[in-house]
């Protein structure tokens, strides 16, 4: 069984190449009999990968410790699900999972257009397929995960393995490389369709219609799978930050930001025709964002407690994405006359202006994170020297860029479509604004000075009372014509336009997540090298241990401190934060402890004992508001679901027809 693996992804890579060549040249000879053969080898390709996936699986499962990927990545002692997930825990079986990604996207999108887009299909498959190839290269070629262990010509087996890294074996790795990866792996299918839609000149926005859908469902999977790495990190590396402006955390985040300034431009070119060469530059950017940052994570170049090794494929990654970004610059520039806007931007105080605003920021957001990113790198190969740039850089250019935009999320949804009018401006934002500064006033009266704290719970309240006053418009319109309370209003409101206020709640959840960000501004912390029976404090805790226990698994060794915790002389909770070594690796890693609560957590990392006392050595923070945070990430989930629901009242605009404030049409000539 060992040779049938890599025999699997060797056929599915001279197939995909036959799916590519297929496709092309079914579409360019007008053959529809290759055009469905191409087709055809994607469901091949996906029965090979599924063959091989499996085969991999197995011999983790099994601990087949012939395999020098499982020995290198597995151990017998393992719990089950660690080890199915270091399928994902080393370069070779990553790769692996991208194809197998990869390759569930290119068999759903066959099997759902069999009778629709048949002009672009051909070069839908080939862009797909021809992804699928360069994945499927570094499977066969530099990275194979079906590598056997081997002494002169005779296979050999290790007695156990050196198991999955200790940082990995927290539950959230169980979920979070696979959803990252759908995000990432996700945005080839809007891609695919783009490419296609440029090659075939298609007429109107048929091409964004189709991966509207798409689209959305893989910014879900992003925005998930950041979460769960800022949740892990928070959780895992005991330094208690969600994020700490690592390179592969940077790297992460770009394609997000591109995807939702996508999201946002895309409703400038179904209702005003608008943008259209700026939307193929996102998704195709978003894209390449994905593709960079797998490159990131796997070339060395940069250091990271998330990439892996360094290795030699960097190399296949720069050619891939210097030949996909030129061929997709060669198909932009030559259908610039397909790609012309239909209507022109007519006020800088209007619906239109604000997605572009927000495109704007977004995009400065992404390039100053992608610059801080490469500084490090850049400097290096022109100087020799390294030159770092740390997490306060990135927190002073990005946390007025965040404010900026989050002001846009209460003002751009209210605006008027074409120009919005003094009285418009006035109806609709005075009782929010005034909130907002009487809420700053009162906050600082209260002794919060903090600038940007102040700033980020004002315009909070801005936003949520901005979105607030639509759906209660909106509900109450509904209420008195059709007889429904409130909540049935809103409910019904909801339905006849999901994608709207779906968007609106999304936007309350980014709202959310944002009081959570700016709890960052009164953290706490202290380091102290413990004595057993007396007391340290922190903020209005009282802090005491009373005991060091150890023990043993099968997979570690672990050592604990016993801490109580009271407030005010009344005991308040206990909390037991670990020290593990785990047997095959011998490296020590802590286990916190964290006792959540909607105002603050107090978080305890049992960092190690003093070499001379041997006194455990406690590190205490204290962080507010960083579970409104995940509260946040629910809400936007929730709203983003629903943007998926069909609308009750199927809506369509015409060019001539634009969206005014608070909901209301108005029909305005051209």
């Amino acid at each position: 069984m060992e040779n049938i693996g890599a025999l699997a992804i060797l056929l599915a890579f001279c197939l995909a190449i036959y799916s590519v060549l297929a496709s092309l040249v079914g579409a360019w000879k007008k053959k529809p009999f290759l055009i469905a053969s191409g087709e055809r080898a994607v469901i091949a390709v996906w029965a090979l990968i599924m063959l091989a996936t499996g085969i991999l699986l197995y011999a983790l499962v099994t601990s087949d410790m012939r395999y020098a990927y499982v020995a290198a990545h597995s151990n017998r002692d393992m719990p089950w699900y660690y080890k199915v997930s270091s399928w994902w825990g080393g370069q070779e079986g990553s790769l692996l999972l991208w194809n197998f990604v990869l390759i569930w996207y290119g068999f759903v999108v066959v099997l759902q257009n069999k009778k629709k887009h048949r002009a672009m299909m051909p070069y839908v498959v080939a862009t797909l397929m021809t992804t699928q190839v360069f994945f499927l290269t570094l499977n066969v070629f530099p990275a194979s995960p079906f590598n056997m262990l081997a002494q002169g010509r005779n296979i050999v087996e290790v007695q156990d393995g050196n198991g999955l890294n200790p940082l990995l074996q927290y539950w959230t790795m169980l979920i979070h490389p696979p959803i990252l990866y759908m995000g990432y792996v996700g945005f080839v299918v809007p891609f695919a369709f783009a490419l296609g839609s440029l090659i075939t000149r298609q007429p109107g926005e048929q091409w964004i219609f189709t991966t509207r859908r798409w689209a959305i469902v893989t910014w879900i999977f992003q925005s998930t799978g950041v979460l769960l790495g800022a949740g892990w990190a928070y959780a895992v590396l005991g330094w208690g930050g969600y994020w700490g402006w690592d390179p592969v955390e940077n790297v992460s985040f770009l394609p997000w930001l591109t995807s939702t300034a996508f999201l946002h431009s895309v409703m400038m070119q179904e209702k005003k025709g608008m943008m259209k060469i700026w939307n193929i530059v996102l998704v195709a950017g978003t894209f390449f964002l994905c593709i960079f940052g797998t490159f990131m994570t796997r070339s060395g170049i940069v250091a990271s407690v998330h990439a892996f090794a360094s290795s030699n494929i960097g190399n296949y990654f720069l050619v891939f994405l210097t030949l996909g970004i030129a061929l997709t610059i060669y198909l932009i520039l030559g259908r610039l006359d397909y790609l012309k806007s239909e209507s022109e931007l007519e006020s800088v105080v209007s619906r239109e202006s604000s997605f572009l605003f927000n495109n704007l920021i977004l995009l400065a957001s992404c390039f100053a994170i992608l610059w801080g990113t490469l500084f490090p790198v850049i400097s290096e190969a022109l100087t020799g020297e390294k030159v770092s740039v740390d997490a306060p850089w990135f927190n002073r250019v990005n946390i007025p860029i965040g404010l900026f935009l989050l002001f846009l999320t209460g003002v751009g949804p209210l605006l008027a479509w074409r120009r919005a009018s003094a009285e418009g401006l006035k109806r609709n934002f005075q009782w929010p604004f005034i909130g907002m500064v009487v809420l700053m006033a009162g906050l600082y009266a209260w002794g919060i000075h903090h600038i940007y704290a102040l700033m980020t719970f004002g315009l909070c309240l801005f936003v949520t009372w901005t979105i607030g006053q639509e759906f209660y418009k909106g509900a109450m319109a509904i209420g008195k014509k059709e007889s429904m309370n409130l909540v049935r209003g809103m409910v019904e409101l909801t339905h006849r336009n999901t994608r709207r206020y779906g968007g609106y709640l999304v936007h309350m959840g980014i709202v959310i997540m944002f009081i959570g960000f700016a709890g960052a501004a009164f953290n706490k912390d202290s380091t102290v090298e413990a004595e057993q029976g007396k007391t340290f404090q922190l903020g209005r805790y009282d802090l005491k241990v009373t005991g060091v226990n150890s023990g043993q698994t099968d997979n570690y060794v672990w050592q604990n401190a016993t801490v109580e915790v009271s407030i005010g002389g009344k005991p308040y909770v206990t909390l037991a934060p670990e020290r593990r070594i785990y047997s095959q690796s011998q490296q020590p890693v802590g286990a916190v402890t964290i006792h959540r609560r909607l105002d603050e957590d107090l978080y305890i990392n049992f960092a190690a004992m003093s070499s001379e006392a041997q006194k455990p050595i406690i590190q205490t923070y204290i962080f507010p508001l960083v579970t409104w945070i995940w509260v946040g990430y629910w809400v936007l989930l929730f709203g983003s679901l629903i943007c998926l629901v069909p609308s009750k009242v199927k809506l369509s605009y015409a060019r001539t027809e634009v969206v005014g404030m608070a909901g209301k049409h108005e029909k305005v000539a051209k």
